[in-house]
Protein backbone atom coordinates (compact mmCIF):
# COMPACT_ATOMS: atom_id res chain seq x y z
CA UNK A 1 0.00 0.00 0.00
CA UNK A 2 3.00 2.35 0.48
CA UNK A 3 6.05 3.17 -0.99
CA UNK A 4 8.51 5.48 0.17
CA UNK A 5 6.22 6.69 2.78
CA UNK A 6 3.52 7.75 0.00
CA UNK A 7 0.18 5.32 -0.48
CA UNK A 8 0.02 4.26 -4.15
CA UNK A 9 -3.07 3.31 -5.79
CA UNK A 10 -3.98 6.20 -7.91
CA UNK A 11 -6.00 9.28 -6.97
CA UNK A 12 -7.13 10.16 -3.78
CA UNK A 13 -10.32 12.25 -2.75
CA UNK A 14 -10.67 13.65 1.03
CA UNK A 15 -13.72 12.28 2.96
CA UNK A 16 -15.16 12.91 6.57
CA UNK A 17 -16.58 9.75 8.60
CA UNK A 18 -17.73 9.34 11.79
CA UNK A 19 -15.98 6.83 13.88
CA UNK A 20 -16.30 5.39 17.48
CA UNK A 21 -13.66 5.87 19.99
CA UNK A 22 -12.87 2.98 19.85
CA UNK A 23 -12.70 2.09 16.06
CA UNK A 24 -9.98 5.21 16.08
CA UNK A 25 -7.68 4.37 19.10
CA UNK A 26 -7.40 0.48 16.49
CA UNK A 27 -6.39 2.40 14.10
CA UNK A 28 -4.12 5.07 16.09
CA UNK A 29 -2.22 1.65 17.39
CA UNK A 30 -2.13 0.24 13.59
CA UNK A 31 -0.86 3.38 12.25
CA UNK A 32 1.42 4.09 14.91
CA UNK A 33 2.93 6.92 16.40
CA UNK A 34 2.79 9.96 13.47
CA UNK A 35 1.77 6.45 10.89
CA UNK A 36 -1.20 7.62 8.22
CA UNK A 37 -5.02 7.10 9.99
CA UNK A 38 -5.89 7.42 6.13
CA UNK A 39 -3.40 4.43 4.77
CA UNK A 40 -4.67 1.97 7.95
CA UNK A 41 -8.66 2.82 6.71
CA UNK A 42 -7.51 2.47 3.15
CA UNK A 43 -6.03 -1.00 3.79
CA UNK A 44 -8.82 -2.33 6.25
CA UNK A 45 -11.22 -1.00 3.52
CA UNK A 46 -9.38 -2.88 0.43
CA UNK A 47 -8.81 -6.05 3.11
CA UNK A 48 -12.46 -6.40 3.39
CA UNK A 49 -13.55 -5.62 0.14
CA UNK A 50 -11.22 -8.60 -1.16
CA UNK A 51 -12.60 -11.13 1.21
CA UNK A 52 -16.14 -10.01 0.52
CA UNK A 53 -15.77 -10.74 -2.59
CA UNK A 54 -13.88 -13.99 -1.87
CA UNK A 55 -16.94 -15.17 -0.21
CA UNK A 56 -19.46 -14.40 -3.44
CA UNK A 57 -17.44 -16.59 -5.36
CA UNK A 58 -17.00 -19.25 -3.37
CA UNK A 59 -20.76 -19.18 -2.81
CA UNK A 60 -21.38 -18.57 -6.04
CA UNK A 61 -19.52 -22.19 -6.74
CA UNK A 62 -20.80 -23.65 -3.70
CA UNK A 63 -24.01 -23.54 -5.44
CA UNK A 64 -22.71 -24.49 -9.12
CA UNK A 65 -21.25 -27.93 -7.74
CA UNK A 66 -25.01 -28.47 -5.67
CA UNK A 67 -26.91 -27.98 -8.60
CA UNK A 68 -24.61 -30.48 -10.47
CA UNK A 69 -23.72 -32.92 -7.28
CA UNK A 70 -26.32 -35.48 -8.63
CA UNK A 71 -24.36 -35.82 -12.10
CA UNK A 72 -21.27 -35.51 -10.69
CA UNK A 73 -21.27 -37.89 -8.50
CA UNK A 74 -22.68 -40.41 -10.90
CA UNK A 75 -19.41 -39.63 -12.97
CA UNK A 76 -17.72 -40.35 -9.81
CA UNK A 77 -19.26 -43.44 -9.55
CA UNK A 78 -18.96 -45.03 -13.19
CA UNK A 79 -14.63 -43.84 -13.60
CA UNK A 80 -14.65 -45.53 -9.59
CA UNK A 81 -16.51 -49.12 -11.30
CA UNK A 82 -13.39 -49.20 -13.97
CA UNK A 83 -10.96 -49.49 -11.04
CA UNK A 84 -9.31 -53.03 -10.47
CA UNK A 85 -7.86 -53.80 -6.81
CA UNK A 86 -4.70 -54.81 -7.26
Amino acid sequence: MEHNGRMQGGTRRKTSITLSERALAAIDRLAGKGGNRSAVIEEAVLAFWTAHQKAKRDARDLRILDENAERLNGEAEDVLSYQVDV
